[in-house]
Formats: C-alpha cells, structure tokens, sequence
C-alpha cells in the first residue's frame, strides 16, 4: 500500500503536525505501508517531484508536532485553472491538469492522498477523485480543513485558527507598547480574514483575557485604558465611518491614543469599487481572489482615520505571517490528532471526504461529503461573546 500526503494553500499551525498525526496513526493501522509527501502541493503533484517519508521521521513523527508551516511546502495551484497551470509551467499547453495529476498517481501506485488545505484544496481533491473515478482508477482521498479564517462550510472549527488567534493577542502585545512612542497614536492592528471576521473576533477576545491578566500604574500613564482594543472591524460588520471617526476621536482626546483590531477583508469591496472606479487594475490569483496585500486594506483604513482623528502618528501593523507559522498549542494539537486518526481510519476504509467538525451535527467530527465542503462561511456576529465585546469597547453593531 503506498499513502501519499500533500499540504496545499498557505501555511497554517496545523501542517507539519496533521502530517506527524497521520504517521503516527499509519504506524499503528498499515505499518507496512510506504509514505511518501508530494513537494508544494498540487504543483509537486503536476511535475512529479515527491520524497519519502524514512523510517527515521516515521519512528519519531511526534517531533512534527513542534514545528510550524509544513516540511513537505505549499503552493496555490488551481487544477481546474488550465491556463494558470500552462503559464507556471506546471503542465504543456492542451494538457489537462487533472489528467496530468491523476496520472502521476496512476504512476506512482497511489492508493490514498491526504490533502491537507483549505477549501479550495479540499474542492480541488474532490475534483480529482471524481476524475480518477471516471476513468476506472480506484483512489481514496481524504482531507483535512487547515485554514486560519475558520471560514470553511459546513465546519465548526478548522485546524489551526485557535492557535492563530493566541499568537496574533500575543504579536499585539508587542506591538501595542508602540503607542509609548508618540502622543496622539494610532495603531491598526490587521488579522487574517478575506471573507470571515472570526479570527479578528477571536484574536481580540484573546489578547483581552490576557490583557485582563496584568498589573497596570495609571498614575504613570501606565493604565489598562491605554492598552485595549477601542474598535474591532470585520468582514460582516457594517461600518459607519462617521459615527466610528465621531467616537474614536473621542477616545483619542481622553487617552492620546486608539487602537483597532481590522479584518483584512473589512472594507474590501469599498476599496475594490474605488480602484475600477478610478481605472485600476485590481489583482487577483489563480483562484480569482482580491490579493489583499496588494490592495492594502490597512493602509485604505490608516489614510482614512489618521486624518479624521489627528493622529500625530499611525503604525499598521500585521499579524498574519507571525501567526499562521507557529506550531499548534494544546487546543489545536488535541484536534488534529483526532481528526487523523478518523482520516486514517477512513481512509482504510476506502471513504472518500473530508474530516471535520460538522454545525449540522452538533459539531460531531465526522467524514464530510467532499460536495458539502464550500468556502465563504461567515462569522455569526450575532453571538453572545462577540456582542459583549463590541459593547464592552462602545463600538455599534450594525451588521452588513
């Protein structure tokens, strides 16, 4: 039996120890069985480029679980993008990706693929399942949700965004010390979040428990006030520029500074509509996504309220890198390992889907049709903790 894992999309705390569970699991249910890792994703997949699991990582897969990104690389390669395919070079003009892919499985007498990724992954695997079906080859593939959005339908939680969330509270408590260096600061803090405003949401609930923690001497300046979170902006939340400038501006005048905590999609179909309006090109990858960092939604945010507040300084800072790189804590890590060992198990089995934690049965990690499996899932504003938070800090809560 020959078991193939590739990890696809960007990085999250999840990877390098999803493929440390998985080898961990193979060794107890098909110890026989050859591992093997496809090199960044879909594009190793379609140029044949792959290595070895040896039996010296299989004998100590556990050290995965200290590590962050993924051993085995990433790549964003859309199998149903032919033309994307054909200018990176992955496959010869009038070839078909999911032909080319599903032949090097064919090739290489793969048995079963984990993919490991987001929706797009997941989609894309299922996609290739579909078609190896078809044409008589008999694959099982078996995913697991790594995004650190957690926008995965119809998933509760996906790997690696809990541990994302702590890391993003802890790079913010860092950062925050900034607002030491002038009078009058501001500082955005922006978080992951294309579409989904839960990693925002989570990573202030987070950095606010901590803050709670500490000892502050307000009589030096020193006070908690200085150091908390005065908005927080995401995808599905209704923003109302003027009411929000009115207010913080407020808070700037009573402590010398403010605070934001900003979705990277918040705002993006404003700044999308401003850049056609003015005959801008707007870039996007091989899967049609706004790229976010050429667009620069922070810095749309920073030229906006830096003026309507006075700031004399303004720091936009972003966590994404730093908190998407980190290995997994105890939360995370407690997930990935039981969801490898339902993948491996169902893999066995020969059930094709995804592993997962399913809303529409009360959360119960479960293999999940591949068709269920959609990106695009909003965070629930509505719920009581995100609610508290927004009237703990006097922000309104209109949604989109």
């Amino acid at each position: 039996m020959k078991i193939a894992f590739l990890t696809a999309g960007g990085i999250a705390p999840c990877l390098s120890a999803s493929i440390g569970a998985l080898i961990e699991e193979y060794n107890q249910l098909a110890p026989k069985a050859e591992l093997i890792g496809y090199l960044n994703g879909y594009k190793g997949l379609l140029l044949g480029k792959s290595i070895k699991i040896p039996e010296t990582v299989k004998s100590q897969a556990h050290i995965l679980y200290e590590f962050g990104g993924s051993p085995i690389g990433n790549s964003r390669v859309k199998l149903t993008n032919i033309e994307d395919c054909v200018k990176n070079g992955y496959v010869k003009e009038g070839e078909n990706p999911l032909q080319v892919a599903a032949n090097q499985l064919v090739k290489d007498k793969i048995d079963i693929l984990h993919t490991i990724g987001g929706d797009d992954t997941n989609t894309m695997a299922a996609e290739l399942a579909k078609y190896l079906k078809d044409n008589n080859y008999n694959l099982t593939v078996v995913g697991m949700p790594k995004t650190v959005d957690n926008d995965v339908i119809p998933i509760t939680q996906t790997l690696g965004a809990l541990t994302a969330a702590e890391q993003g509270a802890i790079f913010f408590e860092n950062i925050v010390n900034e607002n030491t260096t002038s009078t009058r600061q501001l500082i955005i803090h922006e978080v992951m979040g294309r579409h989904c405003g839960w990693l925002t949401a989570t990573t202030a609930v987070a950095y606010r428990h901590r803050l709670n923690k500490r000892t502050f001497f307000p009589e030096i300046q020193l006070s908690q006030d200085r150091w908390d979170i005065d908005a927080v902006y995401v995808p599905e939340l209704h923003i109302d520029m003027k009411l929000e400038m009115n207010r913080l501006r407020k808070l700037m005048n009573e402590k010398d500074c403010v605070n934001i905590f900003l979705s990277e999609g918040a705002g993006k179909d404003e700044i999308v509509a401003e850049m056609e309006s003015n005959g801008e090109d707007v870039p996007r990858d091989a899967f049609g996504h706004v790229k976010l960092d050429k667009i620069n939604p922070g810095k749309w945010f920073a030229d906006q309220f830096s003026k309507g507040l006075n700031a004399d300084r303004t720091l936009v800072q972003k966590s994404g890198y730093f908190a998407r790189s980190a290995a997994p804590n105890s939360r995370d890590l407690a997930l990935i390992k039981g969801s490898a060992m339902l993948a491996a198990e169902s893999a066995l089995a020969g059930e094709n889907g995804v592993v997962g934690m399913d809303y529409e049965a009360n959360d119960e990690l479960r293999l999940i049709d591949f068709q269920r499996i959609k990106g695009g899932k909003e965070f629930d504003i509505k719920q009581g903790w995100f609610q508290t938070l927004l009237k703990s800090i006097g922000q309104h809560t209109t949604s989109s």
